[in-house]
């Protein structure tokens, strides 16, 4: 994938690589991250090591992926955040492109998941020349569901994750 960093204000937007695999331990062991999201906080560097080569991947096959989410002032790893397309049916919708982000507990609360998340719209936009947007939310997952109300996601049905087997809500975002 050959695309430079994206910068929001306080925010450095960059591809995940190997070389991330000990910070994503940290964010995806944590329980409470892993809270609204149906699979369980990872055991073994073994499983972030695929997670992270599937993540790869993408970028290799869609030009696109969840990206590492670094502070611009400390240079701290706070998460992942980005675009995924996905293929695999979902709510009725194939071949759709993700929003997600996924930050560590410290960070929670600063504005970041609303920057990330408007950084992506305005890629996928400008760049990727999408016209529509889509999110899961699961539906217990009221902070979530704030950030993509204020960048303009609207709640459009609710679904039960198949792989997950948790209740979700769909938002849609047009471009």
């Amino acid at each position: 994938m050959n695309v430079d960093n994206l910068l929001t204000s306080l925010l450095i937007l960059r591809p995940l690589d190997l070389n991330d695999a000990d910070d994503l331990f940290r964010l995806d062991s944590d329980p409470e991250v892993m809270r609204f999201l149906g699979n369980h906080p990872v055991e073994s560097n073994e499983q972030v090591h695929i997670y992270l080569k599937n993540i790869i991947h993408q970028y290799n096959q869609n030009g696109i992926g969840r990206w590492a989410v670094v502070e611009k002032e400390t240079g701290i790893f706070v998460g992942w955040a980005g675009l995924k397309f996905t293929d695999t049916l979902t709510n009725g919708y194939t071949n759709f492109y993700d929003i997600g982000y996924r930050l560590k507990p410290e960070f929670w609360g600063k504005g970041y998941a609303t920057e990330t998340t408007e950084a992506w719209i305005d890629y996928a936009k400008n760049n990727l020349n999408l016209k529509e947007l889509f999110a899961i939310t699961h539906i217990d997952n009221g902070a979530s569901q704030n950030v993509l109300q204020k960048c303009g996601f609207k709640r459009k049905n609710t679904f039960i994750d198949t792989l997950y087997h948790v209740e979700c809500f769909w938002w849609e975002l047009p471009l």
